[in-house]
């Protein structure tokens, strides 16, 4: 799919406050190792799976399912759906995934979408439905940690015609606290290893069904 923007921000969107309050409410909470992949959260992984997680993804998270939060951030979900021209239809935003980066930590090259829709039943929220637009949200000031850069792929080019400064695209906007970065959750991106500090972040992703 061929986008004119691949991303849209919002600098310093979520006070201060707003940001400490959701960390201090998250920190008091259980975290469990981030997953990659549908996995059940609750299901305890092997040596073996841990160590695969571990050479894509480490991590620790809390999951969060509360709507003041919720409240907080959906309103730059539509805005930038709209301001950047994708006018995805979603209606669903999944539970939030509240990430603590600390040293040597990170997530390699990734992207949101799952190759078929959510297929449990039970679950009308979300069941035939895709993964359309990811959201972060910079709880951490980026002067308090180094690395934990957060950066985009953009993959839809000829790999032979690949440029860097063109391709590869560090999102330095956003590393002002409580600022937002709304993407289509197909598009590429990671999270470098942070070298100094710890980087708090808020994660969502926002369903609908497939593409017509």
């Amino acid at each position: 799919m061929n986008l004119q923007h691949y991303f849209w921000y919002f600098k310093s969107a979520i006070p201060p406050r707003v940001c400490d309050d959701i960390i201090k409410f998250a920190l008091n909470k259980n975290e469990t190792i981030a997953r990659i992949g549908q996995k059940e959260v609750n299901k305890k992984l092997n040596e073996a799976e841990l160590d695969f997680q571990k050479k894509k993804r480490n991590s620790n998270v809390v999951w969060l399912n509360d709507p003041w939060i919720y409240k907080e951030v959906q309103p730059y979900i539509r805005m930038a759906n709209q301001r950047a021209g994708w006018n995805f239809e979603w209606d669903w935003s999944e539970q939030m995934q509240f990430t603590k980066y600390k040293l040597n930590q990170y997530y390699d090259w990734h992207n949101d979408s799952h190759h078929l829709p959510y297929n449990i039943t039970k679950n009308k929220n979300t069941f035939g439905k895709i993964r359309k637009l990811s959201m972060t949200c910079q709880l951490t000031d980026g002067s308090e940690y180094k690395g934990g850069e957060l950066e985009f792929d953009f993959r839809n080019y000829d790999p032979n015609m690949r440029q860097e400064d063109k391709h590869l695209r560090q999102a330095k906007e956003i590393l002002p606290k409580g600022s937002v970065i709304v993407f289509p959750s197909f598009v590429w991106h990671r999270v470098k290893p942070v070298t100094k500090g710890v980087r708090y972040s808020l994660v969502m992703w926002n369903l609908g069904y497939p593409y017509k």
